[in-house]
């Protein structure tokens, strides 16, 4: 690209331009209006007005989950960069590939409690991947350069560049980079050489289960996971965001494992004498209890990330590297082992396995039911849209039954917040979904808690006419804190029944969005095919259901994996 004059501000745009971002989701404020000016009339990228900062990183990370493509985000200095903190957070946990662009006070005032001064390189450091407060309007076009890269590469995850108004203002020679060298940060492109000591594991393995994270998502490495699987023939198992790593009905899928995984899922992974982890982090809330993990298994931990490797769980042979690279080597390598040795003997394991499963059915059962159950709701809209959807949910219960009862059989299909668990995730969400993915159909799963924390966006998605669907859970309680109550505070429901208010229905028809509502298994019918059918932005979906349902399986904070509450 050529030199030309310019100023910070258009240089921020012809950086976008040159990254191929094709949408931005944001709100001006003082100290970012010379950047929002340089983008007034770009139809590429598109400017999104959000009514919430938070809703707009959250958009971003929906549009990134949903595409695999980095997710932008503006704020203005003080309050504006500071309502991006939790979604930052929330991209740093679930390694989400995002670039968070703020405007500050002037350099001059930079550190002199100015208006709307806030320190958010300083902030934001312990959940970036890395952040630049820009000084020199001369290095902002590196700088760029490389947050798009350090956003995008090794294991994804969110960065922030901070640009005072004066450097936004500013005018200067700009050319935009080529390549990129940055000093001390080199992602993991080396494979190790322990791929036969892999593979001799495999071989000797009499009970060896596959277990998928996330990072075969961020990746790109669904066919290769499928090919490894196939050729290992073992139970595979996922986490929540290994949600569509696997087809959930696949024959070998037994879904999600872990503190609301299925008993089967979470017998055979501490029966397992073999564990392959590909792109995992062994997070709580799959391995219980550690000391009680999977207590004869030995594990093959593949990932991007150095840092996760026997970080939680002892690796017997770590693998560090690109999951796409790397696993069609160790397939290779095990096909040459199962040729020259003959494949182990699998069937008394997955006799076993399927004996579980028989023993331990997922199940619910909504005959005779006063009221729906989300069980059946979710299950329902499954069978409705041929669980041709991509689904997005907000955190607690709801989100719980849609991981369960939504059988994924696609890439980038379930798209939730993981780590962080952030409530009011599903609506932003789902509207970058949508931006990111316009001719697909986009569910949303949520609670009328977690619904609540960001539904001023209904603005957002009926000014672009988004024909997303939201469906609200309606308990009328905070659902997930109440099971806990339930189950260990001795049904002291502290602050968490929650009033019969708003209406939804009414909140939607406010809002120039179709409301709908259904309390019985016939409404839900009619009103699931009424949403379906609107194609005139979006549709809100209050799905009354039954207040004390809770989520089972559950394995207690802290308890060993195979320690679980079934609710019989």
């Amino acid at each position: 690209m050529g030199k030309e004059k310019i100023t910070g501000a258009m240089a921020v745009r012809r950086a976008l331009e040159a990254e191929g971002v094709e949408v931005v989701f944001g709100m001006p404020g003082g100290t970012i209006l010379p950047i929002y000016d340089a983008m007034f009339g770009c139809e590429r990228p598109r400017q999104v007005l959000v009514r919430h900062e938070q809703v707009g990183g959250h958009a971003a990370e929906g549009f990134a989950l949903a595409t695999g493509r980095v997710g932008v985000c503006f704020g203005t200095s003080g309050p504006g960069a500071t309502n991006l903190v939790t979604a930052i957070a929330d991209a740093y946990m679930d390694s989400v590939p995002l670039v968070a662009i703020t405007g500050n006070v002037a350099t001059s005032l930079i550190g002199s409690d100015a208006f709307q001064e806030a320190d958010i390189t300083g902030i934001t450091m312990p959940i970036t991947k890395h952040n630049w407060l820009v000084t020199d309007v001369h290095d902002l076009p590196r700088i760029l350069k490389e947050a798009f890269y350090v956003a995008r590469t090794g294991r994804p995850g969110p960065v922030l560049v901070d640009i005072p108004k004066d450097v936004q203002n500013a005018e200067f020679e700009f050319e935009y980079p080529e390549t990129v060298s940055i000093p001390g940060y080199h992602p993991p492109v080396r494979e190790e050489p322990r791929l036969k000591d892999a593979a001799a594991l495999i071989r000797s393995a009499s009970r060896p289960v596959l277990y998928l994270g996330g990072g075969v998502r961020s990746a790109g490495a669904h066919q290769e996971v499928r090919e490894f699987a196939e050729l290992l023939d073992a139970p595979v198992i996922t986490t929540l965001h290994g949600k569509g790593a696997f087809p959930e009905t696949h024959p070998l899928c037994l879904g999600m494992f872990g503190m609301h995984g299925s008993k089967y899922a979470n017998f055979t992974v501490q029966g397992s004498d073999l564990i392959v982890a590909l792109g995992a982090r062994f997070d709580d809330r799959v391995t219980g209890k550690l000391s009680t993990f999977a207590p004869e298994a030995k594990v093959i931990h593949l990932d991007v990330d150095p840092a996760e490797i026997s970080k939680l769980v002892t690796a017997t042979v770590p693998l560090v590297g690109d999951l796409r690279r790397l696993l069609p080597q160790l397939t290779a390598e095990v096909r040459r082992v199962f040729a020259e040795q003959g494949r182990p003997d699998l069937a008394p394991w997955k006799r076993r396995v399927a004996e579980w499963q028989a023993k331990h059915p997922m199940r619910y059962e909504q005959a005779g039911q006063k009221y729906l159950l989300p069980q059946y709701v979710v299950e329902t809209l499954w069978r409705k849209t041929g669980g041709k959807a991509v689904v997005t949910t907000g955190v607690g219960e709801h989100q719980m039954f849609a991981a369960q009862w939504w059988k994924t059989t696609e890439p980038r299909q379930f798209i939730t917040s993981g780590g962080l668990g952030t409530m009011g995730f599903c609506l932003p969400s789902a509207i970058g979904i949508q931006l990111g993915r316009p001719g697909e159909l986009v569910i949303g799963i949520d609670g009328d808690g977690s619904f609540q924390m960001t539904l001023q966006d209904l603005a957002t998605a009926r000014d672009l006419d988004l024909p997303i669907k939201i469906f609200v859970l309606n308990n009328l309680f905070l659902g997930m804190v109440r099971q806990w109550q339930e189950l260990f505070y001795e049904n002291r429901f502290a602050q968490t029944p929650l009033p019969d208010r708003p209406d939804l229905v009414k909140l939607a028809d406010a809002y120039g969005c179709l409301g709908l509502r259904a309390r019985t298994t016939e409404e839900l019918d009619r009103v699931i095919d009424q949403a379906l059918a609107h194609r005139d932005g979006p549709v809100i979906v209050d799905v009354r259901v039954r207040r004390q349902e809770k989520v089972f399986p559950m394995v207690p904070a802290g308890a060993p994996l195979n320690d679980m509450i079934d609710g019989e």
